[in-house]
């Protein structure tokens, strides 16, 4: 059989741009945690609602939120591994552990729940929620997390999907899904305020 020297010696080709910006993986906790406390998360963006919800925010980050986690946060991180196996069985779209930052800023961070990159090189995430009321539209804290990993990944869509349930037992066999789009006026807004909570954060604002 015939070789060819440029088989022979292949260059292989270079990873997605996301995959040269991972900060840290959440199976690292110290190390995920640390590079968290020192950006602005989708968690945080969720929350940049307002000038004040930016102080409120930056104050935390000071001071510390006091919150541990709950019942709720519990069943939701208990609940995520079968919903993202959902996920990837429906939409193959794969789970992700993995926190990036942004090409435009080392402090603008994300750790979506599920990335896939389409045959045509678009990238796709996947958001998972568990909540114990129906939903008639999604929230709109959960679109701005949304909208800010899309700005931190490059994507161009992204499906939420959720689980109700009551008194922590899933109501259906199958969770609920919606795609959500790329919206350049919110994401270009909530960069904005992320800027601004990151002179917060670096004391260019007086302390919050």
């Amino acid at each position: 059989m015939l070789s060819f020297p440029w088989e022979e010696h292949a260059v292989p080709a270079p990873p997605p741009p996301h995959e040269r910006r991972i900060v840290a993986r959440s199976t690292d906790r110290v190390a995920w945690l640390r590079a968290r406390s020192r950006g602005v998360t989708a968690t945080d963006a969720a929350r940049l609602a307002s000038a004040a919800a930016v102080r409120a925010v930056a104050w935390e980050k000071f001071n510390g939120s006091g919150f541990g986690g709950n019942a709720f946060t519990d069943h939701g991180r208990a609940r995520e591994p079968e919903i993202a196996a959902w996920v990837q069985n429906e939409y193959a779209i794969e789970p992700s552990v993995a926190l990036f930052h942004a090409a435009r800023s080392r402090h603008h961070l994300a750790t979506p729940d599920g990335i896939r990159v389409t045959t045509s090189g678009a990238l796709e995430l996947a958001e998972i929620k568990t909540t114990s009321k129906p939903w008639t539209r999604i929230p709109r804290s959960y679109l701005r997390q949304v909208w800010w990993q899309q700005y931190v990944l490059g994507a161009e869509r992204t499906l939420v999907v959720w689980e109700q349930h009551v008194d922590f037992v899933p109501l259906a066999s199958d969770p609920r899904c919606q795609w959500v789009d790329r919206d350049e006026s919110q994401i270009e807004l909530l960069v904005h305020r992320a800027d601004e909570l990151l002179e917060w954060m670096r004391g260019e604002r007086g302390r919050a």
